[in-house]
């Protein structure tokens, strides 16, 4: 891989991980490129479930899928991370992803927190099934603050090794609070 870009080296170790024609869930769809992603790894037999809050993102997301003839790949939900075990239904997900921080490009005053991105996590590792992962690129510093980065991490750091592996990652040369990519294999 020639970029260090955080999402792109997540799709990579996603994509090791996973099988096509699963069940994924985008927690954060933003701007689209982890749906579209996870469309892709779903193929025509798969299932996708991509939450949002905010209309800038499902509009953006729709337009994306469409561009690419995926839009019956996925199903846009219009609610917070938090409430994925409501639309998941008895389905073990293969994947499950997470963006913490703001809409790229869109209001920094609208960001994930702490207690729901941590209730969401907690949720789909529920959700989550026997040998699946979930990648998580927490952003933090600047208009985000720290306090969600704290608390998801003080929760994963807590999550029984008999049942779970969790991988912390760090841009270890990089200043200005770099995003921190987190791995979570479920055994």
């Amino acid at each position: 891989m020639k970029q260090s870009q955080i999402t792109l080296w997540c799709h990579e170790m996603i994509r090791s991980q996973s099988p096509e024609g699963g069940f994924y869930i985008d927690a954060t769809m933003g701007n689209g490129s982890d749906t579209l992603f996870l469309c892709e790894l779903a193929g025509d037999k798969g299932r996708v479930l991509a939450f949002d809050i905010q209309d800038a993102a499902l509009q953006k997301t729709a337009e994306v899928l469409k561009e690419h003839g995926y839009e019956e790949r996925a199903e846009l939900i219009h609610d917070g991370h938090e409430h994925m075990d409501l639309y998941a239904g008895e389905e073990f997900a293969d994947v499950i992803c997470f963006n913490f921080g703001y809409l790229p490009g869109g209001d920094h005053a609208i960001a994930t927190r702490a207690d729901t991105s941590v209730a969401a996590v907690e949720k789909g590792l529920r959700i989550l099934k026997s040998g699946g992962m979930m990648s998580l690129c927490i952003y933090s510093g600047g208009d985000t603050g720290f306090e969600e980065k704290e608390r998801l991490l003080a929760f994963l750091k807590e999550l029984p090794s008999r049942e779970y592996t969790v991988i912390v990652n760090q841009y270890y040369n990089r200043s200005n609070n770099p995003p921190l990519p987190v791995f979570i294999f479920k055994k």
